[in-house]
């Protein structure tokens, strides 16, 4: 949709969030300073399509902001962000920031404050096959190697503790247990320990070569931690990740803009060259285990968009937050609900939202992006993922 810098049109609902998001888009990749912008005469066309965009707004309602009461203290202190990406293209095709602009001018799609949690757990298996790294023992690690899912195991290096002995959620344990299943049910003791066998350093060079920020905060001082999500980038910046494991490890930096004209002369976009962030079977074999996860562990929400779907769920520490991360191959989406007190601001637990004890990336974010998925996709036909899996992945992975 067009956006014109010379009418201070209304910046209420989703238009603040857009607005924002693209100026800020301009002045970062250095298209136009912000002083420049504002002395108008610019005509920007956003890659956000309205059907779209609607189909995401109306999703968080339907599925998120219709079930939040007045009349429970913490449903005030819950946020939602998302954002859509076509994977071939890199288009931005819906973001959604917040319920409205003039009442939380904070965008929930594109602030860098809140641990993504689990969902960062398929940039540690990418990694893995990436680097074809190996476990304590020796052995390749693909879908089927079994691990350690023991709750507080202490992940261990050359026979040596680390130190980093963290929680599985809810204090379960569940012994041997393979890739694949350690995937599906988000065991944080196996990935603990993957993250440390392949190199903390090396998931970091992974997750930025998908499309984590390099300087997205906490990514760096993270060390063992990287692997359970404690790092913050943004909706968008998750968004761009999983779009780039949808395009079989091809990584296409995501634009907002199509077009900007000044006083009708049209300014050139930045180069957007495709580069390879992994390999396609490091890809195509996350994927296969991403839709596993659609399949039968914790983001069975997902399969209400009626389309073959690959996905994540993660939440965050003390319930802070929830997201789903999740594609087809035509489009990737990321949906995160967010708990932030309404008066100071502060992250806040979502326990009780909604009435539900607690709120799961299962539950909220993947019942939007699947509300959302079916309604963007409507009327195209279905597509199947075409993935070439590492040797060794096959027996794993279910069909399509």
């Amino acid at each position: 949709a067009p956006l014109s810098t010379t009418t201070p049109a209304g910046l209420t609902g989703q238009r603040g969030y857009v607005v924002k998001a693209v100026t800020d888009y301009l002045t970062d990749h250095h298209l136009v300073d912000e002083d420049t912008l504002r002395s108008g005469g610019y005509r920007i066309t956003t890659t956000l399509e309205r059907t779209r965009q609607d189909a995401l707004t109306h999703a968080v309602g339907a599925k998120l902001t219709d079930r939040l009461s007045d009349t429970r203290p913490v449903d005030a202190a819950v946020r939602a962000g998302g954002a859509s990406i076509d994977p071939a293209t890199g288009r931005v095709v819906a973001l959604y920031g917040g319920t409205d602009y003039a009442k939380q001018y904070v965008n929930s799609a594109t602030r860098r404050d809140y641990q993504v949690g689990s969902v960062f757990k398929p940039l540690v298996f990418a990694s893995a096959v990436q680097n074809g790294s190996t476990t304590q023992s020796g052995a390749r690690i693909t879908p089927n190697t079994p691990y350690d899912g023991t709750n507080k195991r202490m992940t261990v290096q050359h026979g040596h503790s680390t130190g980093f002995a963290p929680a599985n959620e809810d204090d379960r344990s569940y012994g041997q247990i393979t890739v694949t299943a350690a995937m599906d049910k988000s065991v944080n003791a196996v990935f603990a320990q993957m993250g440390i066998d392949v190199g903390p350093a090396k998931v970091k060079d992974t997750a930025v070569a998908l499309g984590v920020p390099e300087d997205a905060p906490g990514l760096a001082t993270s060390q063992g931690a990287i692997s359970l999500g404690t790092a913050t980038p943004s909706v968008l910046d998750m968004t761009q990740v999983y779009a780039t494991l949808a395009h079989h490890g091809r990584h296409r930096p995501y634009t907002l803009v199509d077009k900007v004209t000044k006083d009708g002369q049209q300014i050139a976009l930045p180069d957007r060259p495709e580069t390879t962030a992994v390999s396609r079977s490091a890809a195509d074999t996350t994927t296969s285990m991403l839709r596993n996860v659609v399949e039968g562990g914790t983001a069975t929400a997902a399969q209400a968009a009626g389309r073959p779907a690959a996905g994540k769920t993660g939440t965050a520490e003390d319930d802070k937050a929830a997201w789903f991360a999740g594609y087809t191959p035509e489009l990737a989406t990321v949906v995160a609900v967010l708990g932030q007190h309404p008066e100071t601001a502060a992250q806040q637990p979502l326990y009780g939202a909604a009435g539900l004890p607690r709120v799961n990336g299962g539950g909220f974010p993947a019942q939007i992006w699947a509300d959302y998925t079916a309604a963007a996709l409507r009327g195209q036909p279905v597509r199947n993922f075409d993935l070439k899996l590492e040797p060794g992945a096959q027996g794993s992975a279910s069909p399509g």
